[in-house]
């Protein structure tokens, strides 16, 4: 199964396991709750999904990769103590607490969590000193005289044996006490995942055309060569900074994150035509309906990877939009919220405007403290939080008076001014998206660069959000016009209709 299907029955998993009965305790035992075991090749996105399923459920997560660790850590270190055994003294050797058991106490005192997921990754890849602690664990969630706390769920993972020179296989008696789930690559999953984090859109464009290329593990001459996901994406991030500092982006760059020289040699080929092609089209211009007719000759007479590349590059801009009104959306929300609680408490609380916005602000900031020691926040969730915080802390500055609910107002028309901006970037993102549709209409009209747009929108979590939260003309028309499942819909209703005959 491809990492997204992975990330739901692990999800499932969870939610069976830490779901109670009508007596409090666990329906499942803690006894008869399998490790989940999801084996999948490096970089491929395990680590990440436990963190989107940690943050969804709102539990803590504690990761930890156990080819770090040695006996001792895990296990804890041997103490010597004296015990009474029918009346006679011994002294026996105990563990202090393992480390990783340790570290659940840990994220449960900071983040005020009692339940979560403990995520172990490259299981099979321990140490010949450990191997048999780590088999006993599998069993028995006990590392040394330590078990893991009641609500926490295991969730390990590890590499096939082709891709790691450490993998050891294990037993039948062990494999009988996990759920193994085995994850494949999957471009077009993590293409969705690429649009919602705002992987660069040559990235994107240059792997729609090349699919083989986006994961690759491979023997050469000159040794292994391999590409992964986790490869392009830091790739994506380094390449946006360097592109906002005016570095150059060149091979010494890409062969940094690409180390299959020639996949790395054949994007920075791409990645040089790519801003060629950003310069000659100007897409801004495109994005505002005022491309002169250079531009739509040279993209009719284009051939099909500069129409992707043109088309990803129009993408880029309406992503980026969009990512920043869903943004401000969801940290405008938060602002409501507080405002909605002050408004309430107005004649039940004597404290001015502004300290009562101090201390909606620092509630927002405990919760995004306790979140993030609970390694449950995703950066953008994290920047949205801070976001809110930050407008909060602005509407603090002004002035208090004798007259809360006045003070209430003043505080009230700032905050809609914050609501007129977002209105108007909402504006401004449907707009380019108009924009866009009438260019490419006019240009290649409905054929499949209208196909491949519409289905793009629609795969980018934050495109589709804007558009069912704010809507889009164009989208829909064409949406109804040209999307598959419509085409499926008509062919069962002409199915229906041969066999009403």
């Amino acid at each position: 199964m491809n990492i997204k299907e992975a990330k739901e029955e692990i999800k499932k998993s969870v939610e069976i396991y830490l779901e109670k009965n009508e007596f409090g305790e666990y329906a499942i035992p803690v006894s008869r709750q399998r490790p989940v075991f999801m084996v999948g090749a490096p970089g491929i996105g395990k680590t990440a999904i436990m963190q989107q399923i940690a943050a969804e459920l709102d539990i803590a997560l504690v990761s930890y990769s156990m080819t770090h660790h040695t006996r001792q850590s895990a296990l804890g270190l041997p103490v010597i103590e004296e015990r009474e055994f029918d009346g006679k003294h011994a002294v026996v050797s105990e563990y202090t607490m393992s480390e990783i058991i340790a570290a659940i106490y840990h994220v449960m005192q900071d983040s005020g969590k009692r339940e979560g997921i403990l995520f172990l990754d490259e299981i099979n890849c321990v140490s010949e000193t450990l191997a048999p602690a780590m088999l006993l664990f599998l069993q028995y969630k006990i590392f040394g005289n330590q078990s893991v706390p009641e609500g926490w769920v295991v969730v390990t993972a590890g590499n096939p044996p082709q891709y790691n020179k450490s993998v050891k296989e294990f037993d039948i008696a062990t494999m009988d006490r996990l759920k193994r789930i085995d994850v494949t690559e999957d471009f077009s999953v993590w293409k969705q995942y690429a649009y919602s984090q705002g992987i660069h859109a040559g990235i994107i464009t240059f792997l729609e055309i090349n699919q083989d290329w986006f994961y690759s593990i491979r023997t050469t001459v000159d040794g292994t060569q391999y590409v992964t996901a986790r490869g392009w994406e830091d790739l994506s991030v380094a390449m946006q900074l360097y592109e906002k500092k005016n570095f150059v982006i060149d091979g010494k760059l890409i062969g940094q994150y690409i180390t299959d020289t020639e996949i790395a040699k054949k994007f920075e080929i791409y990645y040089e035509l790519y801003r060629k092609y950003k310069s000659d089209y100007q897409v801004a211009d495109i994005l505002s309906g005022k491309y002169s007719d250079e531009v739509t000759n040279r993209a009719q007479k284009a051939r099909m990877d500069e129409r992707f590349s043109l088309i990803g590059l129009l993408l880029e801009k309406i992503n980026e939009g969009c990512r920043k009104s869903v943004g401000r959306e969801h940290s405008l929300q938060m602002a409501v919220r507080a405002l909605r609680d002050i408004k309430n408490s107005l004649e039940k609380e004597k404290n001015p405007i502004s300290m009562r916005l101090d201390m909606q602000a620092m509630k927002l900031q405990r919760q995004l403290q306790e979140k993030t020691a609970a390694s449950s926040v995703e950066a953008r969730e994290r920047e949205e939080y801070l976001a809110a915080v930050q407008l909060l802390r602005n509407l603090e500055k002004n002035p208090d008076s004798e007259d809360m609910r006045k003070d209430f107002e003043k505080v009230k028309k700032l905050f809609d001014r914050e609501v007129k901006k977002h209105q108007k970037q909402i504006e401004e993102v449907q707009s380019m998206m108009e924009a866009a549709f009438r260019f490419i209409e006019n240009v290649w009209g409905n054929g499949q660069e209208l196909v491949l747009f519409l289905t793009e929108l629609t795969a980018g979590k934050d495109s589709l959000f804007f558009v069912s939260q704010w809507g889009c003309d164009s989208y829909y028309s064409h949406n109804r016009e040209l999307l598959v499942y419509d085409q499926e819909r008509k062919l069962t209703e002409e199915i229906r209709a041969l066999m009403d005959l």
